[in-house]
């Protein structure tokens, strides 16, 4: 299981109703330590930011006791400076495991990978990300699965390049909670006449891959547009989460051309797991 989680807090009702009700979730799954970090963006407040700081350490700190009190580790981190970087930072000088972080409907994330803290975190961590598929409902927030069914029927998205290893060696790290998955490869490339040959070896490298994680995982060879077939099967097939990965390409390009990864991430209504493969 992910050992070390870090969550970016703004303290909107979204980010604390996540923080309350889906983190324990994690710690009864294994995970073992939480960081908390709060971000005071330098290019909002300006100088107002280091008087800020004080109010913000014990604004975190009040809900750090909350979770202590669950019988969960808490670290807390209160900097200054641009939210992404800051965050990539501590990420990566804490060693975590994993970043977690909701969103809201399409809209919200769209707007925010437009060009905001989540866009630019995707693009400087080095850590994998969960980003936590919200819709408001009523007064409150709600996810399509239980947090405490995330990891039981995840579809797992492969292109059996290098990036491939890499998503399959962060799946074992959840693999004891998976009950049944899906590992999907989508044929978009070759001509007409290699259509069936390409088929032929997805199916046999899907196999070898289903073979190394346990065989808790059905195939799915699919041919067309790859962010379709894997938005249409995860929900067809009622899975709890997309795990894919994001190869070195920058943000800006992504946006432009429309990678797989930024289309699920945009589109997908199931939590996404997105795993960096630079």
């Amino acid at each position: 299981m992910f050992e070390r989680i870090l969550y970016p807090t703004d303290f909107s009702g979204v980010s604390l109703h996540a923080l309350r009700h889906c983190i324990p979730e994690l710690f009864k799954a294994g995970a073992r330590e939480l960081h908390l970090i709060h971000v005071i963006d330098i290019t909002v407040v300006e100088f107002e930011a280091f008087e800020l700081e004080g109010v913000f350490r014990e604004k975190l700190e009040d809900i750090a006791r909350g979770l202590r009190e669950r019988d969960i580790s808490v670290k807390t981190h209160v900097t200054i400076g641009i939210p992404s970087i800051e965050i990539a930072r501590t990420a990566q000088s804490e060693n975590v495991d994993l970043i977690v972080t909701p969103s809201i409907g399409e809209n919200a994330w769209r707007q925010m990978f437009m060009g905001s803290t989540a866009s630019n975190l995707a693009r400087t961590t080095k850590k994998s990300v969960l980003l936590l598929k919200y819709v408001r409902k009523d007064e409150s927030f709600k996810l399509p699965v239980e947090c405490s069914n995330l990891f039981r029927k995840p579809l797992v998205a492969v292109d059996f390049s290098k990036c491939s290893l890499k998503v399959a060696q962060v799946v074992r790290k959840f693999l004891e909670h998976v009950e049944s998955g899906i590992l999907i490869h989508s044929v978009d490339y070759g001509g007409v006449n290699e259509l069936e040959h390409n088929i032929e070896v997805a199916n046999k490298n899907l196999e070898k891959l289903s073979r190394g994680l346990g065989g808790r995982f059905t195939r799915e060879v699919m041919v067309g547009t790859a962010s379709q077939a894997i938005i249409g099967t995860a929900l067809a097939r009622g899975s709890t989460m997309i795990v894919l990965g994001k190869k070195g390409r920058s943000v800006l390009k992504d946006l432009i051309l429309g990678s797989t990864a930024e289309r699920v991430i945009r589109d997908s209504k199931l939590p996404v797991l997105l795993v960096p493969c630079d």
